[in-house]
């Protein structure tokens, strides 16, 4: 975790530089995507804030996930972490979101979607993109996997 610390502390440092902001909605990694940022000093500048959204109903009431959306595709697919990221980051005026929103078990899963499917989305000035992971492990290794996934790629996407 110390390489991802340090990566971290590079976007945190980038963005303010910038006079950037990021924000986060996250579900089966429950804040630990936010804890990882706020445990960097000067992390304030960049994120004013970010949600856990983990029931349907909260993905619909503060994001703006249709229900159309949930029903037919499920608060675990690519169409719903779209609208969480257009959700947060409208929510938070943020120029950098993650959306995060998958299975981390150890129950929940299903053959179609497996304990450790995880989708992850990273949106920027210069666009969006949604990954679809399945990760192995038990609920905490699913979860920290997705944090790591989500903050190499959105490192990536800064280009650094």
């Amino acid at each position: 975790m110390k390489e991802i610390r340090k990566k971290t502390e590079q976007i945190i440092h980038i963005l303010t530089e910038k006079k950037q902001t990021i924000t986060f909605a996250e579900s089966c990694t429950g804040g630990r995507i936010a804890a990882e940022f706020t445990a960097v000093s000067g992390a304030s500048n960049v994120l004013h804030g970010s949600a856990v959204t983990y029931s349907n109903k909260i993905k619909h009431r503060w994001l703006g996930v249709d229900n159309d959306i949930l029903e037919k595709f499920g608060a675990v697919s690519r169409e719903c972490v779209s609208q969480m990221l257009d959700g947060i980051a409208k929510m938070a005026k943020a120029d950098y979101a993650i959306a995060v929103s998958g299975i981390a078990g150890p129950t929940g899963g299903t053959e179609l979607k497996p304990v450790g499917t995880v989708y992850i989305g990273i949106k920027t000035p210069s666009g969006t993109e949604i990954y679809h992971c399945l990760f192995h492990g038990n609920r905490e290794e699913v979860q920290k996997q997705s944090v790591i996934f989500a903050i190499e790629k959105l490192s990536q996407a800064i280009n650094f």
